[in-house]
């Protein structure tokens, strides 16, 4: 492994955090280093410390613990994420026969310098225990490989002789921070601890010497890994299809419809397009290495025990597929309840049992798909099991995989510490659903993207625009927590729509929600307009409504939830202005359209609702356009948007938030919302 220590960028971090101590900026420094290296720790794993002084209130110098606090990763450690606690009062706990948890948390908050930090970490007696300056932690890929085997404290002892020393698995804790330190004091002369089961530790007296013995022992073990022959996997049975994207296409919406029965609530599918993982989940190996164990228990509560496997042979055939997926999903909860029931009853304790579902499922011909509420939940369980795959099959080439069994990763699955770490926010309406948006680069479009985003929805953005697009789609992506994804699509193209609607299901997994927004305002005397412009507003202001519907509406009889069609109509399909025929037309079309779909698909729990908006500030309108319609009317071009019955301007995102108001209303179907600050020429009768 790379040793990424650079003098220069060491003392730039120092001159960075000028407003902290030397110790603390060069801590952040290395833990960064650390935190880059995704085979050192992923996603909040890992921790480090620093020991320093400071003065008190008071003036006076006492003795501090800088550690990773909660919510931190160490590839974005600033200094915040490395709350201080006075160390004294932590050493003095090593002298109690035992502590619990709770006493635990609670005297290393009444320890802090500063009570708005957050929590240190888990492990933080552990750091303090031992006598160093500087302490890193990580779960590497390499030591993972050695500490998983039957027999790895000898393979430590060959590997490393004196260097490393060895702790027996211990859950984390105070136990394990007292073994830990014994394990040092009986050979001082060690530059870490191999944790069995779970990680390394290495330690110095400069952040240099800390990380360096950090990478030096990760390299070791590479080194001793890559000197092993390879094991080749076996190939297993043939899967139903050797396209993986078909295969996705068909098993994702059936599997979010099936979380969503099991739990309320909405899910996001998502496919590692990885060959080592396709690889894996096609072998017969995977059969029996994939259901041992995690590589380390902090991944438990990330990817649950073990993953789901599925090898599903009825593609073709939507019923008997579903019927074969929720067989499975049934077999893995039966398992799942019943090595939560064994081991509550073993441990003597009263808890509530967490969902059933897997979160990594590995299917033969596809690879590894994870499920989660947040695409970043499935993107962490994606890259966690990927490292998993890779190191199981490391393992098996050094000898083999002996990971922690179920009681312990029980243990720590329902450890209240290590379930705060998923946090407990209340999640936001849309979390998990999937919303497609048409012309959605601007206006209407882009203001309910930007509000539906806000709400928890992934959103799939399509205009015609592409640079519009782009930029309306970075900039979200920027600011939202939600998956943001967009596509430059002609929405008169029938194939470019199947196409754009086949991406979200390949990148989400499915679709809840369609924003059907997307519109032209084409103007003519509709008795000398020609029939070609008539059909071009057709096109684009009917049937690209009826083309996106039909593909979102397929989609939702593949999940089997429901879902909602949200149509932009107009006050034109109403009231129609004069020489606005084409444009008018067609939206009244759409207005039966919206009908339709809600008398054609109610029972199916499809709710089919439309917009009714008047004389908002879009591409639309522009200075020729609204001076037009103002003369027409004898108004101002400055009065034209405020002509209604309350005077006032309605906004885009007056619009975003009804269609919004019409996705959460679950029993509204068939309607026209009306949202136009009161007109009663175009009120429908």
């Amino acid at each position: 492994m790379e040793n990424l220590w650079n003098d220069k960028d060491a003392k730039k971090a120092i001159k960075q955090y000028a407003n902290v101590s030397e110790d603390v900026a060069l801590r952040v420094y290395t833990s960064r280093l650390i935190g880059a290296e995704p085979k050192l720790v992923l996603h909040g794993g890992g921790n480090t410390s620093v020991k320093s002084r400071t003065k008190n209130r008071l003036g006076e110098e006492v003795e501090v613990l800088y550690v990773k606090g909660s919510g931190w990763d160490l590839d974005t450690l600033e200094p915040p994420g490395l709350p201080g606690v006075k160390l004294d009062p932590l050493r003095q706990l090593r002298s109690l026969p035992s502590l619990s948890d709770e006493a635990m948390v609670n005297d290393q908050r009444t320890n802090l310098l500063d009570a708005s930090s957050p929590n240190p970490s888990v492990e933080t007696l552990l750091h303090a225990f031992l006598p160093h300056k500087f302490v890193d932690h990580s779960h590497a890929d390499a030591i993972l490989v050695i500490a998983n085997q039957p027999n790895s404290v000898k393979l430590c002892k060959e590997i490393y002789g004196d260097e490393l020393g060895v702790v027996p698995y211990i859950m984390p804790g105070f136990d394990l921070a007292k073994a830990a330190a014994e394990a040092y004091e009986k050979n001082p002369q060690v530059k870490g601890l191999v944790l069995i089961n779970h990680g390394l530790f290495t330690f110095g007296d400069t952040a240099k010497e800390s990380y360096d013995a950090h990478i030096r022992a990760v390299t070791l073990a590479e080194i001793f890994i890559q000197n092993q022959p390879r094991q080749p996997l076996s190939p297993g049975k043939e899967p139903a299809s050797d396209d993986d994207q078909e295969i996705f296409k068909a098993i994702a919406p059936v599997l979010r419809g099936l979380y969503r029965e099991q739990s309320g609530n909405s899910w996001v599918v998502h496919h590692r397009d990885s060959g080592v993982a396709r690889e894996f989940a096609s072998s017969k190996e995977c059969k029996k290495w994939s259901q041992i164990g995690t590589v380390t228990p902090d991944h438990v509560i990330r990817t649950k025990q073990k993953p789901l496997l599925l090898n599903p042979k009825q593609l073709d055939n939507p019923e008997r597929l579903r019927s074969e997926l929720s067989a499975a999903l049934d077999q893995y909860a039966e398992a799942y309840h019943k090595y939560f029931f064994t081991n509550q009853a073993k441990k003597g304790v009263d808890l509530k049992e967490l969902d059933r579902l897997p979160r990594v499922i590995l299917v033969a011909g596809l690879g590894l798909v994870t499920m989660g509420k947040t695409v970043k939940e499935t993107n962490i369980s994606a890259d966690l099991y990927e490292h998993t795959i890779e190191i199981i099959q490391s393992a098996f080439d050094v000898g083999t995989y002996k990971p922690l069994g179920d009681a312990d990763l029980f243990d720590m699955e329902y450890w209240s510490l290590e379930q705060a770490k998923l946090g407990k926010a209340k999640p936001l309406p849309l979390q998990g659903q999937v919303a497609y948006i048409t012309g959605a680069a601007s206006g209407i479009g882009r203001a309910t993207a930007d509000l539906f985003a806000q709400q928890g929805a992934n959103v799939v953005l399509v205009d015609l625009n592409s640079d519009a697009l782009e930029e309306a789609g970075t900039l979200l992506q920027k600011q939202s927590k939600a998956g943001v994804i967009w596509q430059a699509v002609d929405l008169t193209d029938d194939d470019a729509v199947a196409a754009s609607f086949d991406h979200a299901v390949q990148t989400f997994g499915g679709v809840d929600i369609l924003i059907s927004n997307a519109g032209n305002a084409v103007q003519g005397r509709i008795g000398s307009v020609s029939n070609a412009t008539l059909r071009g507003s057709f096109d684009l202001n009917f049937f690209a409504h009826q083309t996106v519907a039909s593909q979102a509406v397929h989609i939702f009889l593949q999940q089997k939830t429901g879902g909602a069609l949200l149509f932009n109509a107009s006050k034109a399909a109403f009231n129609p202005g004069k020489d606005f025929g084409p444009y008018a037309l067609p939206k009244a079309a759409v207005v039966a359209l919206t009908k339709q779909y809600a008398l054609d698909y109610g029972k199916e729990g499809v709710r089919s609702n439309a917009i009714n908006a008047d004389r908002i500030r879009t591409g639309m309108f522009t200075d020729g356009f609204i001076a037009e319609r103002s003369k027409a009317r004898g108004l101002e071009p400055a009065e034209y948007f405020r002509q209604n019955l309350l005077g006032r301007e309605v906004l885009d995102t007056d619009v975003a938030q009804a269609f919004l108001h019409l996705a959460l209303s679950e029993k509204t179907t068939g309607s026209v919302f009306t949202v136009d600050g009161g007109n009663i020429a175009a009120s429908p009768r």
